[in-house]
């Protein structure tokens, strides 16, 4: 395939210096934990003895560390690796070149191809599997090109708590999760990412577009637009972490629950339904519980249970 100058390699020519990596014995002005700390000695340590290293880097939070964490060990021995695809929102490729330039990081973004897998359109609840082979099946061949050895993801303690069926397909792929290997929490690497000076420390949490469909509604390229504009529109409004569930007709609206009082303020209702509905949903709800990481899998919960 010829690349396009989005997918060559992207290298800041002025990096920004980022402050010196924490060492163990360090002091500790900026009041960082001497246990997160000692956990980011593991991970660069880990690092250092991953040889050539492709990072799939969606531009959140944890990817972005980890990214961060492998050039400071590997250098150029490192890659970081962007999907471009309509299940990935703009926001996270603009995200990832601000950190890319910000910080001087080698970079390629790659065109994936699930939304041709028959399998992951369907939706089923292994979907997020079929997606990440995808990735890693390309990520694989660049590799091969390239003379990369392995390929690191960024999943950490926490999403062991959820229904994730895309750490098979990295079992499958013998991925590793340096994270997890060394046991940062989510907090953690927020931490972390603020000491190192990351503009990823305080963003919400995020998941690809997909994620916002019921299982059995088929993935479709006009669905997941719905979702990033309607996503875009309430964050407008004010509102920072927002999901937009899309039931058919129906645009299930979550905030984060601090956010509700406002959200359910009337005349903020009427901007919410005044956003949304034009997308094309006949009704707008705003869920009462709020946010919650993997709401849509509370259906496979309920479906487990034994109907009396």
């Amino acid at each position: 395939m010829t690349p396009t100058p989005r997918s060559r390699l992207s290298v800041d020519a002025h990096p920004a210096k980022g402050p010196a990596v924490l060492s163990a014995d360090s002091a500790d002005p900026d009041g960082i934990s001497p246990k997160s700390r000692a956990k980011q000695d593991a991970l660069l340590a880990r690092l250092r003895e991953a040889g050539r290293l492709m990072i799939a880097f969606s531009g959140g939070v944890d990817s972005s560390y980890l990214g961060w964490a492998a050039h400071r060990v590997l250098g150029d021995d490192c890659l970081l690796v962007t999907a471009v695809s309509p299940s990935y929102p703009e926001s996270h490729r603009t995200m990832a070149e601000e950190v890319v330039a910000r910080f001087g990081l080698p970079h390629r973004f790659v065109d994936t191809h699930e939304m041709e897998r028959a399998a992951y359109r369907v939706n089923a609840s292994d979907r997020c599997y079929h997606c990440k082979s995808e990735l890693f099946d390309t990520m694989e061949r660049l590799g091969a090109e390239l003379g990369f050895e392995r390929v690191a993801y960024g999943v950490n303690t926490d999403d062991r708590s959820d229904f994730r069926p895309g750490h098979r397909a990295a079992d499958e792929h013998g991925v590793l999760a340096p994270l997890q290997e060394v046991g940062l929490s989510k907090a953690e690497i927020r931490e972390l990412s603020r000491f190192a000076g990351l503009p990823t420390a305080d963003l919400p949490a995020s998941a690809c577009l997909s994620s916002r469909l019921p299982y059995g509604t088929e993935v479709t390229v006009e669905r997941l637009r719905q979702v990033e504009e309607g996503e875009s529109r309430l964050r407008a409004l004010g509102f920072g972490q927002v999901r937009l569930r899309h039931h058919g007709e129906l645009a299930r609206v979550e905030v984060d629950p601090k956010e509700l009082p406002r959200a359910l303020e009337r005349a903020m209702t009427e901007r919410i339904v005044r956003a949304i509905k034009p997308l094309g949903f006949r009704y707008v709800t705003l869920d009462l519980e709020g946010y919650r990481m993997g709401s849509l899998n509370e259906v496979l919960q309920i479906h487990s249970e034994p109907i009396r």
